[in-house]
């Protein structure tokens, strides 16, 4: 099986390569491609020298140079594809081209498995023909998960203990999150420090993904928090913040590019 990953970020090809190599070895990648332009060009020169079609895709939606979504509307892709992404919001128009499965980063192995195994349930019962038409109820799937999305109600407030009484704190008010020694703290934008309780992967889940950012394990921000970004080694960035945080502010090597894009929306 041939293989073409899209992806812009390096630690992520190579973290999927190993996964690939450990999840399936049979398969073969034979490119890596990192924005719309190069994968437009790889896709129409594989056809000009007369290779044949990768038989399966790994698509990033969120390329340097767009949404990886132009692609299809510039060639056409005859491959399967299995969206990667940091977000979920795409998953709607992701089934609306020739995707099978749609994979949030990082991506773990069980959930690659789970893909490589539609892959091969979608390859077998289309024996004879070519490995990419999608399921003839494709309407109906997509109309029930219309159905089933329904807008986010992201977190607006959160109760906390000041003293002995407890005060409720809107959300827009609070600068970032943070753990100090396993415990749940947030400050507010006047520098206030307050306990919350709750782990930090179940308020990246309701927090506004426009407002709020996970950076690292560690540290949740928001773009009003963020005085000054610098480059830090490793691929990483440091971050002064507003109001101050006592330990280092680093962008992990992972979240970097995700960052950059989300600062600059």
């Amino acid at each position: 099986m041939n293989i073409l990953i899209v992806e812009d970020e390096k630690l992520a090809v190579r973290k999927l390569t190993k996964l690939l190599e450990e999840t399936a070895p049979e398969f073969l990648i034979k490119g890596v491609t990192p924005s719309i332009e190069a994968t437009v060009e790889w896709i129409s020169e594989n056809r000009e020298a007369g290779e044949p079609e990768p038989d399966l895709i790994f698509l990033d939606i969120e390329l340097a140079d767009g949404q990886s979504f132009e692609i299809f509307n510039r060639v056409d892709i005859k491959s399967t594809v299995i969206f990667t992404t940091s977000y979920d919001e795409y998953a709607l128009q992701a089934f609306k081209v020739n995707s099978i499965d749609y994979l949030l980063k990082p991506v773990q192995q069980e959930d690659l498995l789970r893909s490589i195994r539609k892959f091969y349930d979608l390859t077998r019962s289309q024996r004879g023909a070519a490995p990419v038409a999608l399921p003839s109820n494709l309407e109906n799937i997509l109309k029930s998960l219309q159905l089933q999305q329904s807008p986010i109600d992201y977190r607006k407030r959160f109760l906390v203990k000041q003293g002995t009484r407890l005060m409720s704190v809107e959300t827009r008010d609070i600068a970032y999150f943070y753990i100090d020694e396993g415990v749940s703290f947030f400050k507010n934008h006047q520098g206030q420090k307050f306990v919350v309780d709750y782990r930090m992967d179940e308020m990246e889940l309701f927090l506004d993904p426009e407002w709020f950012f996970r950076i690292n394990r560690a540290i949740i921000v928001t773009p009003q928090s963020i005085v000054n970004i610098q480059p830090y080694y490793n691929n990483r960035l440091a971050l002064t913040m507003n109001p101050p945080f006592d330990k280092e502010a680093i962008v992990s090597r992972e979240k970097t590019n995700d960052f950059k894009k989300w600062m600059g929306k």
